[in-house]
């Protein structure tokens, strides 16, 4: 340890040496850098330490962002540096040049301010002279020559150099000093006190370094060569077309050679598609104008010049402003806003928009399409549309092969031409509609374009090329995913926009629809009023849509109405109210038929989900003297019928309980019709829906004109949970439901059904047959069973309404109810 004696003349501690820290930079013996003193303490250390004949310690700092470094901010080896020359700036700082003597390692800081000062012992070179290391020294030598043969920039002096070193460390150290190497290889090199093992691992860095700089050789040769083909060519086209304009020989189909070689070479294409695109105008310019083959090869060259192989448009994802222009466009969709807003983070954050395809499913109306207009427009994408629905041949997307008469390429490349980039937003519409026949399935081919693994090198049959997909953001909607292939499934991401409820749809028109129709007919703000009430009627009476589309039809029938009596008198100003909307519309189109249909006895309504959204059934039983037949009709499914069937064996199972004889099912036939025959109808939803409907005929009681309900039902009379919950309180609500039923284990659902609506009716979750009985028929038919009994005593139903939850108690033991 160094004596605490102070030396009379500079302040620094006898066996102690002022440290300046580098940011970037390693001092090796025997090698001098220059050096930028920016810092107050390291120019005081730089001034005091040439004033007074001192040396210096140079060591490299841990992190070089450090501002003002500490003690624990530097590396504890460095090197003792002589400073040779110095010169001040104008602006105070110094420029130094410092010659590396000595490695040292610190033992221990002694000061901090106004410098750090240290107490140091010398590290001294372990060479161990043999064969190995003078075959080492010669090869690392060799290395470095071969390394400079790559850089004409650097000067001859230092080969020669490095061919006079004879001492394998100082060879070692000049090397270190003049290669491209990090900050900590620089230091890993200065630490390693072991002459063999630093000659080692410069070696290793210096082979790599060589290996990278050959690669960069041999790119930068290939495009020279390139370029010298492509000048030479040049130069002999040049050449010959002054020739042949010179002698009078212009060729028409000489000149159209040469304009589609002027196009290829601006569509910098990949090498595989340009070698195809030089051998088919090579083809061309041997082929007959009047030969059928010319147009052929003429219209394919058209479609390879007209593509868009490199051209692409910049993205700019801002994502404030991204949901700034989705707020913008629509109202509400947080979920599915939120959604869109994290895909494009990750994209920006990665460079890339990769990921899984969205795949936007719901209604018509609910503004699927427009979602992906506002997505390109966010980015500043090109946005192209392809519908799908439809389409049965396979040849629609791959495109026609071009052995055909009029072939042509299939609709994903045409897009691609017409978006004019590689990288646009390629909205594919209705793919749910895509259909499959003998001549192949469209769905099987869209699994490579929607591939992100695959459609890098995409292959359509016209084009006979790989073109590269990968940029593409692919956005997919439909209706519904029934008709979807499972493995097409697989490929997307599903985010599901359900209906919208009326205060929303009062919001959109509000806010988009209204003004969009007054521009399109021409009718001014102050010629043309609807007020609120006017809206509201028009969304209940007028139009029963899960999305706005037929509003904004009603909207725009109620101007044009407007626009032609102000073409007749320019003074007339309109203002729509409820009490006059039937001028402009005519006779109200829809009624609440919930009541009148179900004024009847065995008449129940159920709920389901359709392609246009959530809605209402109407279920309908009738009792008649038979010898026990069950008929089943309105055109229902095969799970639908198994549902119908496990009412039935549940309540001939409870007949006592249900006050009937012991014979009533085998003397009475049951008829269970679902109207709206023509339309298909599936789905274990309806179970307890169709329970409730024979219950009400065996007990000759009328269901609650206010319940519509859903679940499935078992043997045992449980209520299972089922799908769609929010579409299907929907579609309750604009029928004018009030009450809905539904499993209790659907209530992780609620959530997501709007707020307005769950403030305005009244959802009961319900776990068991009997309590939907009791609920939709007003008494309880049916007494728990044994097992239900000690299972659900005491046991509290929350029934949602307002926000809240009632409480209810079911008591253990009921008396069975006679018919």
């Amino acid at each position: 340890m160094a004596s605490r004696k102070r030396d009379a003349q500079n302040g620094i501690p006898v066996g102690s040496i002022g440290i300046l820290p580098l940011q970037d930079a390693v001092l090796f013996p025997n090698t001098v850098i220059p050096l930028a003193v920016v810092k107050k303490p390291g120019i005081q250390l730089v001034e005091e330490a040439l004033r007074e004949g001192k040396a210096i310690g140079l060591c490299v700092l841990r992190d070089r962002d450090i501002e003002n470094p500490v003690s624990q901010d530097v590396h504890r080896v460095g090197t003792i540096g002589v400073i040779q020359k110095m010169l001040k700036v104008p602006d105070g700082t110094l420029r130094c040049i410092v010659a590396g003597q000595q490695v040292f390692h610190v033992e221990r800081f002694t000061q901090e301010e106004p410098y750090m000062v240290a107490s140091y012992a010398e590290l001294p070179e372990v060479t161990v002279e043999n064969e190995e290391l003078v075959a080492m020294q010669r090869n690392l030598a060799g290395l470095f020559q071969k390394l400079l043969s790559y850089l004409p920039q650097a000067p001859r002096e230092m080969e020669m150099e490095v061919q006079n070193i004879t001492d394998p460390s100082v060879l070692s150290y000049f090397v270190a000093s003049t290669m491209r190497l990090d900050t900590a290889d620089r230091q890993a090199l200065l630490e390693e006190r072991n002459t063999a093992k630093r000659m080692r691992k410069l070696t290793m860095l210096l082979t790599k370094e060589l290996e990278v700089v050959e690669l960069g050789h041999k790119i930068q040769s290939d495009i020279q060569r390139e370029m010298e083909k492509n000048q030479r060519e040049f130069y002999l086209r040049q050449q010959l077309r002054a020739i042949q304009e010179e002698l009078g020989e212009a060729d028409p189909q000489q000149a159209e050679a040469n304009e589609l070689r002027a196009k290829i070479d601006e569509a910098k294409m990949p090498e595989e598609a340009r070698k195809t695109a030089d051998r088919e105008l090579e083809r061309l310019s041997r082929v007959p104008q009047a030969s059928p083959e010319y147009s052929v090869i003429r219209t394919y060259l058209d479609w390879l010049v007209q593509l868009p192989w490199n051209a692409e448009t910049a993205d700019h994802i801002d994502i404030e402003k991204a949901r700034a222009v989705l707020d913008e466009d629509h109202y509400d969709l947080d979920k599915i806003k939120d959604r869109i807003v994290e895909y494009l983070a990750v994209g920006k954050l990665k460079k890339r928009l990769t990921g899984p395809i969205l795949c936007f499913v719901g209604p018509p109306g609910v503004g699927k399409t427009s979602l992906g207009h506002s997505i390109a427009r966010a980015m500043g994408r090109k946005f192209v549309r392809l519908s799908v629905g439809g389409v049965r041949d396979e040849a629609e997307i791959r495109g026609h092969r071009r052995t055909y008469i009029g072939a042509m390429p299939g609709s994903i490349v045409r897009s691609m031409r017409d978006a004019a980039t590689k990288n646009p937003v390629m909205m594919i519409d209705e793919i749910d509609k895509v259909g499959a026949d003998f001549r192949g399935d469209p769905q099987s081919a869209l699994l490579e374009v929607l591939d992100p693994e695959q459609n890098v090198n995409f292959r359509d049959h016209y084009l006979d090329l790989p073109f590269d997909l990968s940029h593409v953001l692919f956005i997919c909607t439909a209706n519904s995913l029934d008709t979807v292939s499972p493995a097409l499934r697989d490929r997307m991401e599903i985010i599901q926009l359900s209906g919208y409820t009326e205060l929303e749809k009062m919001q959109i028109a509000k806010r988009y629809l209204l003004e969009k129709q007054r521009i399109a007919n021409g009718v001014r703000d102050a010629q043309a009023h609807i007020g609120d009430a006017a809206l509201r009627t028009i969304i209940t009476e007028y139009t029963r849509e899960a999305g706005v589309r037929n509003l904004e039809r009603q909207i725009g029938t109620v101007f044009r109405k407007v626009a032609r009596k102000i073409a007749s008198d320019p003074r007339y100003k309109a203002r729509v109210k409820p009490e006059n909307l039937n001028e402009y519309l005519g006779k109200q189109r829809f009624f609440n038929e919930a009541r009148r249909r179900i004024a009847s006895i065995g008449v129940a309504t159920g709920m389901v989900v359709t392609p246009v959204g959530g809605d209402i059934v109407f279920i309908e039983t009738q009792a008649m003297p038979g010898t026990g037949k069950v008929s089943l009709t309105g055109q229902l499914g095969d799970v639908m019928k198994e549902s119908a069937h496990a009412a039935v064996s549940f309540l001939r199972s409870r007949s006592n309980e249900l006050g009937l004889p012991e014979d009533y099912f085998a003397k009475h036939d049951l008829h269970v019709h679902v109207p709206a025959g023509a339309t298909p109808k599936d789905g274990p939803s309806a179970g307890i829906t169709i329970a409730t409907s024979i219950s009400s005929v065996l007990m000759a009681i009328k269901v609650d004109p206010a319940v519509a309900m859903t679940g499935e039902i078992t043997l045992t009379g449980q209520v299972l949970p089922i799908g769609g919950l929010k579409e299907k309180v929907l579609g309750a609500k604009r029928a004018g439901i009030t009450k809905v039923l539904f499993p209790k284990r659907n209530e992780v659902d609620l959530d997501d059904i709007p707020k307005e609506v769950r403030d305005t009716m009244e959802l009961i979750p319900v776990e068991q047959l009997s309590e939907v009985f009791e609920i939709a028929l007003g008494k309880r038919i049916i007494a728990p069973t044994v097992f239900e009994s000690g299972r659900r005593a005491n046991n509290v139903v929350p029934m949602h309404r307002n926000g809240a939850v009632k409480r209810n108690r079911i008591h253990q033991h009921r008396r069975k109810v006679r018919r």
